[in-house]
């Protein structure tokens, strides 16, 4: 009668025993997430202090400053993407990449970089650029 329940017994473990590693399925706490999961990274730029101000530049021009909890993050007196020290040519204009820049920051995109595409789609790049003696001319 005891061999019979110790047989039992070492069956019930053996059952126990394949039941948890067939739903456990093999995967442990610490190993990274499948794939197919999202994983949400935290963007820290999302509510932070961001402040843009439009500062006068070379030639009657405009460019911006864009500050993050007071600290000068980005200081922009020129066009980005052209070469030449002129800013923008109305206030307007700069504020608008101004607020693109804000945007990409709050995107967590670093460095917020603007391209000649993003200043198009803006509208403040009005004038087709030529090559005139090495030099791009234009607005």
């Amino acid at each position: 009668m005891r061999n019979k329940i110790v047989i039992i017994s070492v069956f019930i473990i053996l059952f126990a025993c394949c039941c948890f590693l067939l739903f456990h399925k093999g995967k442990s706490e610490f190993e990274p997430p499948d794939e197919n999961v999202a994983v949400h990274e935290v963007n820290p730029y999302m509510d932070a202090e961001i402040k843009a101000v439009i500062i006068p530049s070379e030639g009657n021009t405009f460019g911006y400053d864009i500050y993050m909890y007071g600290s000068v993050l980005v200081h922009q007196p020129s066009r980005p993407g052209l070469p030449g020290n002129g800013g923008f040519a109305t206030e307007e204009d700069a504020l608008k990449v101004a607020e693109l820049v804000v945007k990409k920051i709050r995107n967590n995109e670093f460095p917020p970089t603007v391209t000649i595409e993003d200043l198009r789609d803006l509208g403040v790049l009005t004038a087709v650029f030529k090559m005139e003696g090495g030099e791009i001319s234009g607005n």
